[in-house]
């Protein structure tokens, strides 16, 4: 039995329940169930965000897109009349974790209740009072969750304004479009469709249906009066380039949204192109994260992971490894190694890949010491630490003197060069993957020179040259992960 299905027995029928009351009881229960597939729905929508929250790719607009359909799920359950009020203000947390067992009832369709729920959604974006104070407590229920995971991740936001903080400029972003001719009414609601300035292939608000080329519109204002992502998203633009003026705009998004942002692009360029010649907006997509089936990643029972037990899992697994390697480490310093190590990984093995490749999900993999994973480029590095901290400190100007003659030196120092030119291309491209296969490569020409070359017990001046090499790639790694929001443990 669920949180939920034991909380709404004892609302209607007590603790002490006979046989036909359980009997009502299951059939409301599956109403309940019916009733709120809405609800549940922008709940999936919420938890399949969230699978990829882990990449540490949120920025704002990925924030605000996980934030809004969790407010809206938990505030649609709590306004019926199917789970008391009163019982909500003091239970709500346990019904906000529970909700999600339910996903499964999502997909059974109820369409009277998904328009009722519209016409909330409606209602609230117009500032509804009672939808007004239901959204403020989901908010304030949501953000700590979000805080708390991301604190995990070591993930910190400057400003989180959600959806609803646009609302007041939702009507007037439609407006202007209408009045500048770039949207127009269609069956009740307002849309932009194509100008005709672009050839059909490469036009996103048209599609192809049977050998012809038929409007594929961008939606902004529904029948209902209701507003959607692509108005908020353009009101988010205007707003940010009003408060902030930024020379760009990264959306880090699934690529599954690309016709989204072309659209949304598009249209914005049509309706403030002064505006949008000062700044770029680009969309960074990213590929679906895969189980051994080749199919996006579940659980057993078919469930979508929550990142709280992924990130779990992961440290859980990280711990058993540390405590058969260094069992004479105390309790605290294993837990803390397994925490960066556990959590490293998971964020390595997602920024590894090509963003827009889809890649299949490994625990062994992603925490082997060896290959190109996070675990083997933090074990490189406290080797490399370990001997510049015994070294003690060195002569810059004598170190700058003296020309590497070996090709294990050699090959480190002029990978070493390359740190600059690769942040750079990373940038530039977007592409976390270049950096990984760097610090992969740096990391096992550390590990030859290692295997290769005296350091500690060389003579002056190859001694200064070797530790100096320890040193500067003891600061790579750790900076380089330091990008990848990755930390480098000095013990492992």
């Amino acid at each position: 039995m669920t949180e939920l299905e034991r909380l709404y027995r004892e609302i209607h029928f007590g603790a002490e329940t006979s046989a036909t009351d359980l009997e009502v009881a299951a059939q409301q229960i599956e109403q309940l169930r019916l009733s709120h597939s809405s609800a549940l729905l922008v709940w999936e929508e919420a938890m399949q965000l969230s699978s990829a929250a882990f990449t540490n790719r949120f920025t704002g607009d990925a924030l605000k897109m996980l934030t809004e359909p969790a407010e809206r799920a938990l505030g649609l359950l709590a306004g019926s009349g199917l789970v008391d009020r009163e019982r909500f203000a003091t239970e709500r947390e346990k019904l906000l974790a529970d909700l999600a067992s339910l996903v499964d009832f999502a997909r059974q369709a109820n369409p009277p209740l998904l328009e009722q729920a519209r016409t909330e959604l409606v209602k609230l974006q117009s500032g509804d009072p009672e939808n007004l104070s239901i959204w403020r407590e989901m908010t304030r229920l949501s953000q700590a969750q979000f805080d708390t995971i991301y604190g995990r991740l070591g993930v910190r936001f400057d400003h989180t304004l959600g959806e609803s903080f646009y609302n007041p400029q939702l009507g007037s972003v439609v407006e202007s479009l209408l009045a500048r001719g770039i949207a127009r009414e269609s069956e009740g609601a307002v849309a932009v469709f194509s100008d005709g300035s672009l050839p059909p292939k490469e036009d996103p608000f048209l599609v192809n249906r049977d050998g012809a080329w038929v409007a594929e519109p961008a939606l902004i204002r529904k029948s209902d009066g209701g507003f959607n992502y692509m108005t908020t998203d353009l009101a988010t633009i205007e707003y940010r380039l009003k408060t902030w003026s930024p020379d760009e705009i990264i959306y880090v998004v699934d690529d599954r949204q690309a016709p989204h942002f072309r659209k949304l692009f598009l249209t914005f360029r049509r309706w403030q192109p002064e505006a949008a010649q000062r700044v770029q907006l680009r969309h960074i997509g990213f590929g679906k994260i895969l189980g051994d089936d080749g199919k996006p990643y579940k659980t057993r029972s078919g469930d979508t992971i929550k990142l709280a037990d992924l990130l779990d899992e992961a440290e859980e697994r990280a711990l058993r490894v540390v405590t058969t390697k260094r069992p004479e480490l105390d309790e605290q310093t294993r837990r803390e190694i397994a925490r960066v190590v556990g959590i490293g990984a998971v964020k390595y093995q997602d920024l590894l890949p090509n963003r827009q490749s889809d890649y299949t999900f490994s625990w062994d993999k992603m925490l082997a010491l060896t290959g190109n994973t996070a675990p083997y480029l933090q074990y490189q590095f406290t080797r490399a630490y370990k001997v510049t901290r015994d070294g003690g400190v060195y002569d810059p100007d004598r170190f700058a003197k003296v020309i590497p003659t070996e090709s294990a030196e050699l090959a480190l120092v002029k990978h070493l060069l390359n740190f600059g030119l690769t942040l750079d291309a990373v940038s530039e491209e977007a592409r976390p993957n270049y950096l990984c296969n760097y610090l992969y490569e740096l990391a096992g020409l550390f590990s030859r020179f290692y295997d290769q070359c005296q350091v500690l017990k060389s003579a002056e001046p190859v001694r200064t040259l070797r530790l100096a090499l320890c040193d500067l790639t003891a600061r790579v790694l750790k900076q380089g992960l330091a990008v990848l929001g990755i930390e480098a443990p000095e013990v492992m």
